[in-house]
């Protein structure tokens, strides 16, 4: 989506505005329009920003972000886990297999967080994501709920195997 369209539209609708208050107005209007051209290109990011995330609360547990590419703004929408993704997910190889792990949100509740990654690693997280067919947001979620599941599992492993000293504990009749 490019800005710059709407940009020049509003320059147009202000040079026709300030044509009906005289030279000077007209002068003005000219010297302002460059300030301005950033400021409403910010707004009008914020306006898209606030429109993809309503549109989130609408689509959960799917989602539409709004990203900047070299300048310009672009929507990203994702779908919940579709049988394909699934299927990608299940065809990738494991280092132990484990069911497949979904964090979809059934209220409608997703939360936001700000994660900053080595340039490096963001590098490698996309690569990985695009190898597997997923978004990048998808394959961080699919990726930290296996990781949690498994820390989890090893938790309750470590907890059933501990010993305990040799002693029982209970009552017996």
């Amino acid at each position: 989506m490019h800005l710059e369209s709407y940009v020049a539209q509003l320059r147009q609708e202000l040079a026709v505005a300030a044509e009906a208050g005289g030279e000077e107005t007209r002068e003005l209007a000219e010297r302002l329009t460059a300030p301005l051209q950033s400021a409403v290109r910010l707004v009008l990011l914020e306006a898209l920003s606030t429109a993809a995330e309503e549109i989130t609360r609408e689509l959960a547990p799917g989602s539409v972000d709004l990203r900047l590419r070299r300048g310009e703004p672009e929507f990203v929408v994702e779908s919940p886990a579709t049988g394909a993704e699934e299927a990608a997910v299940a065809a990738a190889p494991a280092a132990e297999p484990a069911p497949p792990v979904s964090y979809g949100a059934k209220d409608g509740a997703v939360s936001r967080i700000s994660l900053r990654l080595p340039e490096e690693l963001k590098t490698r997280a996309e690569q990985a994501a695009d190898r597997e067919g997923l978004s990048v947001n998808a394959w961080l979620v699919r990726t930290i709920a296996e990781a949690v599941e498994r820390t989890d599992r090893e938790h309750d492993v470590r907890r059933r195997s501990a010993p305990r000293g040799g002693r029982y504990t209970g009552w017996a009749r």
